[in-house]
């Protein structure tokens, strides 16, 4: 401070020189910048020689911590289930099982606490899936013909009409047909004419003319009666009518009158749909429930009130990889023609599996990478258990590992008996070293305090 006050001391002194000579001037002048700069280094060495010491002291510190004096261990960080002596310092989490948890009576009535026997019972896996009626592809008709001509008339107008077995579909005219005709009534007469003909050969030769002509009748599906009719009238018929091979339904009609159609042409598709097909896609891990022969109950959008039952007949061998699913096909009979193509249905299959060992639904909490079951051990204490579960059905899980028959499991309040648990274990964590015990409820921390008000 001393420094300042020289330093102020020479400003005041300004003032009193101001008569002084020049050169006394320069020379004081002089003096002052000199004082100047001795007391700007004086500031300048104070403040780097307390900044040193600042980082030195911090470095000291830190050498001190990371460096403790030989044979002495070095410092562990210890919470519950947690290790901090691991490698680079990390955490290391211990994989311990959920402690059990007590509740009081009272707050066992406060939330709704209800236990159920783990027991063995005949249980059944439920199926469903949806489903699509399809024609029975044996009952399935193309019609066509097997030679070339014109339609003349046609009997069968729309698709979807309903025609009967031996009904006539359309008339055909075809120059091929009527020669063969013309043919066959010659070859006819020549036999009956030359039957007791000296020369054998002659009739001979008109005969095979006649069964020639009539095998080729009989390869484009002319019937005997037309035969029969044409050795009787001995008329030549212009057209040729077809008949249906089936009764059932026109699904496709691809002719009109005036066509010209030749053996290619796939005039009538035509389906029987006295036996239906229902066709359901099931997902690869439920195909080896499903054997052939069950039985399955079929409902449909269009028939609410009314359940039909189908048989399982053939499972595909072939998986859609799109969508990870086995088509299963179910037949049954559909009398009225009731079901039609393309409708939707939903299949639902129950298979029985026996006896097994199971828990309701609601026992089991579910986080995804584990299954808990609390088990009631008596005087409010409950404990959690990690168990292995089976098959589901609507109202059971099989139990294959975690519990044994006949102990108490949770079924309704459980999620709060679970949230106890988690509160104790976090308990634990923010204390080290102390044994918490079994979590003990206490009214006064009730997560359901809201409810007492």
């Amino acid at each position: 401070m001393s420094e300042f006050k020289k330093f102020s001391s020479l400003h005041e002194e300004d003032d009193d020189q101001a008569d002084t000579p020049p050169f006394r001037q320069e020379e004081a002048h002089s003096t002052r910048s000199k004082q100047f700069w001795v007391v700007i280094g004086i500031i300048v060495m104070v403040l780097g020689s307390g900044i040193g010491f600042y980082y030195w002291s911090n470095n000291m510190d830190k050498h001190a911590m990371n460096s403790p004096e030989e044979g002495t261990p070095a410092p562990k960080l210890e919470h519950q289930g947690m290790d901090m002596s691991s490698a680079g310092g990390e955490p290391a989490m211990k994989a311990e099982q959920p402690e059990s948890v007590m509740v009081s009576a009272r707050k066992q009535q406060l939330i709704g606490v209800r236990t159920e026997k783990a027991e063995v019972l005949p249980i059944t896996h439920t199926i469903r899936t949806v489903a699509l009626v399809d024609v029975d592809e044996r009952n399935l008709i193309h019609v066509n013909i097997k030679l070339e001509g014109w339609v003349e008339k046609l009997y069968v107008r729309f698709t979807g009409e309903e025609v009967k077995k031996d009904q006539m579909l359309f008339e055909i005219y075809s120059p091929e047909l009527v020669a063969s005709q013309e043919e066959y009534l010659l070859a006819l007469k020549a036999v009956r004419t030359l039957g007791d003909s000296e020369f054998p050969e002659v009739a001979d030769s008109a005969k095979r003319v006649l069964q020639s002509t009539r095998e080729r009748f009989s390869l484009w599906d002319i019937t005997p009666d037309h035969i029969e009719d044409l050795e009787r009238t001995s008329k030549v018929l212009r057209t040729l009518p077809l008949h249906s091979p089936i009764s059932g339904y026109v699904l496709q009609m691809n002719v009109r009158e005036g066509a010209y159609i030749t053996p290619s042409t796939d005039t009538f598709v035509l389906a029987d749909l006295s036996n239906i097909w229902v066709l359901a896609d099931l997902y690869e891990f439920e195909i080896p429930y499903v054997k052939l022969g069950q039985k399955a109950h079929i409902t449909l959008p269009y028939f609410p009130n009314e359940v039909f039952e189908g048989t399982v007949t053939y499972i595909y061998p072939v998986l859609d990889p799109k969508t990870r699913t086995v088509k299963v096909r179910f037949e049954l009979p559909n009398p009225g023609w009731r079901l039609k193509p393309d409708m939707f249905a939903n299949v639902t299959l129950e298979i029985p599996l026996g006896n097994r060992l199971v828990v309701p639904n609601t026992a089991v909490l579910d986080s995804g990478t584990r299954q808990v079951v609390f088990v009631d051990k008596g005087q409010g204490m409950f404990e959690p258990r990690n168990v292995t579960l089976g098959v589901k059905s609507r109202k059971w899980y099989e139990v294959l590992e975690g519990v044994k028959e006949g102990e108490m499991v949770v079924t309704a309040g459980n999620f709060l008996i679970d949230s106890e648990s988690s509160l104790g274990a976090a308990t634990g964590m923010m204390m080290p070293g102390m044994d918490m015990g079994p979590k003990k409820s206490d009214d006064s921390s009730d997560v359901m305090s809201g409810m007492k008000q």
